[in-house]
Formats: C-alpha cells, structure tokens, sequence
C-alpha cells in the first residue's frame, strides 16, 4: 500500500508525529489540531480493537481510506462521506504576495470563515499543521484563505480551501491553492488534496490547475462497539 492510500497514518508515524496519540496499532491527532484517526495499512482485529481503547467504547472515530477498505460488522457507520484524493500532475506553485500569513492570532477569524464557508473540518489547532494564507477585504475581515494540513512523507494535503460568499467569482480559490502549493514543491514535495465527489465546481477548478484524481476517497465516521 502506498503512503497516499493512507495519508493520515502515514502522517502521524512520519512528519507529524509530534501532533498524534494513541499506539503503534492505532493512531488520532491531538483533539484540538484535527478530528481523524488511523489505523496501520494492513488493519487486522487488534489495530481495530486498539482504536477502540483509544476513542473508548462506544466512542466515534473519523477515518480517511480508501472506499474498498473493510470496516468489522460490530463497528457501526454513522457517516460516509465520498469524495476523490487528487495530485498534482506538474508544478503548479506560483507566487502571490496579496495573500497574508496566517497564525495562532488568527485562529478566531479562520474559525468563523470555516463557520461559514463549511470546506471540512477545521479545529483550534489546525494552523499548526503548517502554513496557512489568507485574504482581507478593505475592512480587514478574512475572507478567503488556504493551507497545509496532512503531511505523508513526500506529500502535502492542501486544505480549508474556502471563500466568503463576499469574496467569490474572484479567483481567489485557485490563486490560494497556487500560492501554497508552490511553499510544498519548494519543500520537493507533491501537492494533493481531497474534495467530495458531489463538488463538481471545486473537481473542475482543481482539473484546471493540473490535479487529477488518483482513487476515489472516502470519510468514515465509525463508532466503537460497546
């Protein structure tokens, strides 16, 4: 299996180990930098039985694989949320210097714009993951903003890609995805991100700058048997 078939445990025991907890048999971020969990590549009952101790019994956990991967009968499905794992096919970074630099300072802001925007999940945390860009509008309100969240070897997830409704029909999306993919080829890495399958304007724009879809995706929110 390769790392990008399961990016958030490859994540977790390789750049971003610093951010997880849990075992060697299953594997979450910290609560407040990101809500999904993982289990090794080859998941046999005691990586499912671990993940259970983690979340506790009857607890949730968020997992991010492929749609073939198996999941026990005594694990309840609660949410699937189908989507496409996309790379980038070339470079396609390029340099912005309207958008700025984003923080722990910002946190308040990028979590209201996430409020309303709704791209994913987004947590207190999160920016720590790495860098995050943004835009203000004339009254220095965030409107727009883009960033880095899981880090596989190699590999680095654009995330939080999302426009106010005030901002939109501006470029601003595909500007953003540009300016922090070129932060991940400078780092030689690949750019690659998840969008759901339904987002048919997002697979179109992502297309347009040079993504393709390597494997349909999906999100599984699971709850641990009793």
């Amino acid at each position: 299996m390769e790392r990008l078939d399961n990016p958030v445990w490859h994540a977790l025991t390789g750049p971003q180990a610093a951010f997880c907890e849990g075992s060697s048999l299953a594997l979450r971020f910290q609560t407040d930098v990101s809500v999904f969990a993982a289990l090794p590549d080859e998941a046999g009952p005691d990586a499912w039985s671990a993940l259970r101790d983690l979340v506790s019994p009857g607890g949730v956990a968020l997992l991010f694989r492929p749609v073939a991967a198996a999941i026990p009968d005594a694990w309840e499905v609660t949410v699937r949320l189908p989507g496409l794992q996309m790379t980038a096919t070339a470079p396609i970074g390029r340099p912005d210097d309207a958008f700025v630099a984003l923080g722990a300072s910002d946190v308040d802001e990028m979590l209201a714009l996430v409020e309303r925007t709704r791209p994913g999940p987004f947590a207190r945390r999160t920016v720590e993951l790495g860098t995050y860009l943004g835009m203000r509008d004339a009254r220095g309100r965030l409107v727009a903003m883009a960033g880095e969240r899981m880090r596989p070897a190699g590999y680095t997830e654009l995330s939080a890609v999302c426009t106010d409704e005030s901002a939109r029909k501006q470029g601003l999306a595909s500007r953003l995805v540009r300016a922090i993919a070129r932060g991940i080829e400078a780092r030689g890495e690949t750019p690659v991100l998840h969008v759901r399958s339904d987002n048919h304007t997002a697979i179109r724009v992502y297309e347009s700058l040079g993504f393709a879809t390597r494997v349909e995706f999906e999100a599984v929110m699971v709850r641990a048997p009793r």
